[in-house]
């Protein structure tokens, strides 16, 4: 049975910029996201939904409310127990790779799991990732599909309890998009990570398990997906 409160969003609000070009950004963002679940985040741009990926993250932070992760507030964490919550509990995709350019594949990965007490075995995540032949191999050798791949993998190996993927396909073709789509799929289910996805494509909501929708900092829907499809089907 899924924890109904693992992640907690409770009433979170967040402004940049003061007097005349105070812009608010989140204004009583409010939600729970279950252990294991697919989450996507799902609004157009200005809506708040990569402001809110960063507080959970840790790299930002609520002006008020508050984040839990398993009960915790991330704003009761001093900086060093902060830093401690990033390396251990949470994993990153971004739209831009960001990998290592004088790294191979395996490296980039590797990096990851010195990040962990407890990684996941490279070689078997190689093989999950579609990577292994590839392992040996520089970022300038691989296709867009195959970097992000990279960047999945060097994510998820720490074993993190939540990966977080802002716009993970943006910069990616439909069919290469799909493909990681199906991957990030099949990670959440062979590994149990709790997964929040940012995106503005409508589409992928249908392979979640939830879904909230934001526009102008607000949740204007909070939808639980009783007839998940897979990535594959998905269409756009």
């Amino acid at each position: 049975m899924l924890q109904k409160e693992f992640l907690k969003v409770s009433q979170v609000y967040k402004a940049y910029g003061s007097g005349d070009s105070r812009q608010e950004v989140l204004k009583g963002t409010d939600f729970a996201v279950a252990k294991g679940e697919f989450c996507v985040l799902l609004g157009p741009s200005g809506s708040g939904k990569s402001t809110l990926l960063n507080i959970i993250g840790g790299i930002d932070s609520a002006d008020d409310g508050y984040i839990s992760i398993n009960g915790d507030k991330l704003k009761d964490m001093d900086e060093k127990a902060l830093t401690q919550y990033r390396r251990k509990h949470l994993g990153y995709v971004f739209q831009l790779y960001n990998l290592i350019p004088n790294l191979t594949v395996k490296e980039n990965i590797e990096v990851g799991a010195y990040l962990s007490d407890q990684p996941l075995a490279i070689d078997e995540l190689l093989n999950t990732l579609g990577l292994y032949e590839h392992r040996h191999k520089l970022p300038n050798q691989l296709s867009g599909g195959q970097q992000q791949r990279t960047s999945i993998g060097r994510a998820i190996v720490k074993n993190p309890d939540i990966l977080l993927c802002d716009e993970p396909t943006g910069a990616l073709d439909y069919t290469t998009s799909k493909e990681i789509l199906k991957l990030i799929e099949e990670v959440n289910q062979k590994y149990g990570n709790t997964v929040i996805m940012v995106t503005h494509n409508e589409a992928i909501q249908y392979m979640a398990d939830h879904t909230i929708k934001l526009r102008d900092g607000q949740v204007r829907k909070n939808i639980a997906n009783e007839n998940k499809v897979s990535a594959m089907e998905l269409e756009w």
